[in-house]
């Protein structure tokens, strides 16, 4: 077992840090309080080749893993820049596509999402199912050869600047006549699709949105995988979310930590730096440690993951979202403790985080599901649901 990064990896992590850099806090702000994407910051990631890193290199991806892609999701994050999107375009979308779309599809969706030219975002979460995905009641039935799509759905990400999105509807099933999840892929700007923003208390670039599917009429060809196994295809998508959303918020408690220790050893208080004080360096230390704790676990899912480990890696991935929500929340919250007043002052870049820090607590999957599936599958306990 092997704790050290490649020279390839390393190498990697300088250049996105250094574009991190290059916009950072300063950039990514204003446009959060505007409620504008991070247009720019986008694009370059994408000229540089950092937004496909996990997508075949036949259609223009980087061929390397989710550990990659996880890579440079922390260190935009720890510049406090993070891209949204990138958890559900290439991560989620791309990763589905790529294992379970066809010849055709994979060459119409799979090199915009790997360049960044073509975003997709996904719907899963409806307004009455929440984290019972089993329970959705957005319906997908045949007509013809078209399909046709009908339903709701709720806090899902970035559609007012995606070209695409991935909806997760229930079609039945020819030889039982039970519905089970299918999986489609169409254009945003298809009839019957429409969707209206939720004015939300979180300040970020990427608003959430309601969807609403009115007879929406897809060809064959949007149907994505095999209706039969697609529960299976749509985890195969959700372990590689769970591994990003851990980085994002490692990435997140990275920042807040370096905000912190900062303003710690400059800020003097009684002729000293206050980072001398134990009052306040062994909670940063102790919030250092549990945060370097959830990344190793965000390290090890990816790692599963990468290497074919299904099983093992989705645990890792729900355990690493679990612990790195935690982390960083620990992480921002001491960081403002650290700053006193300032710590809510827009300068820094902490207050929002008081916030953003907490959503890694209910999504993509609340910390309570995880629990449940850490009592289930890791310790053989009864099921609670």
């Amino acid at each position: 077992m092997h704790f050290g990064e490649s020279e390839e990896q390393l190498a990697l992590r300088k250049a996105v840090a250094d574009l991190g850099k290059r916009y950072g806090h300063d950039y990514a702000a204003p446009r959060a309080r505007a409620r504008e994407p991070l247009t720019e910051l986008w694009d370059e990631a994408g000229r540089s080749g950092f937004l496909g890193l996990n997508l075949p290199e036949q259609y223009g991806g980087g061929g390397a893993g989710m550990y990659e892609l996880a890579l440079v999701c922390e260190e935009l994050n720890a510049a406090g820049c993070g891209l949204l999107m990138m958890v559900v375009s290439p991560a989620i979308n791309g990763t589905i596509i790529a294992k379970f779309g066809s010849d055709e599809q994979k060459q119409r969706w799979l090199p915009g999402l790997s360049s960044g030219e073509t975003i997709m975002s996904f719907g899963i979460t409806e307004p009455d199912a929440g984290s019972n995905s089993h329970n959705i009641t957005t319906t997908a039935r045949r007509d013809g050869t078209d399909w046709v799509l009908n339903g709701r759905k709720i806090y899902v990400s970035g559609v007012d600047h995606a070209d695409a999105i991935l909806i997760v509807a229930r079609a039945e099933d020819a030889r039982t006549g039970r519905l089970k999840p299918a999986l489609f892929a169409f254009p945003v700007d298809t009839p019957g699709f429409e969707y209206r923003a939720i004015d939300m208390d979180v300040v970020m670039p990427d608003k959430q949105f309601l969807l609403f599917l009115d007879d929406v009429r897809l060809p064959a060809d949007a149907l994505i995988g095999q209706e039969d196994a697609a529960l299976s295809q749509l985890f195969a998508g959700l372990n590689p979310e769970r591994i990003m959303a851990s980085a994002g918020s490692v990435g997140m408690g990275r920042y807040a930590l370096d905000r912190a220790t900062s303003y710690a050893k400059e800020r003097e208080v009684w002729g000293k730096p206050i980072g001398t004080h134990q009052g306040l360096s062994h909670p940063l230390a102790k919030a250092k440690v549990e945060l370097e704790l959830s990344r190793l676990m965000m390290q090890k899912a990816a790692t599963l993951y990468d290497g074919g480990d299904e099983m093992g890696a989705g645990e890792a991935a729900n355990m690493a979202k679990y612990a790195a929500a935690e982390a960083s929340i620990a992480c921002v919250d001491q960081a403002v403790q650290t700053l006193g007043g300032n710590g809510l002052a827009h300068e820094y870049g902490l207050g929002n985080l008081l916030i953003g820090a907490r959503v890694a607590r209910i999504a993509p999957v609340s910390r309570e599901m995880v629990l449940n599936f850490v009592a289930q599958f890791s310790l053989g306990l009864p099921k609670s649901y």
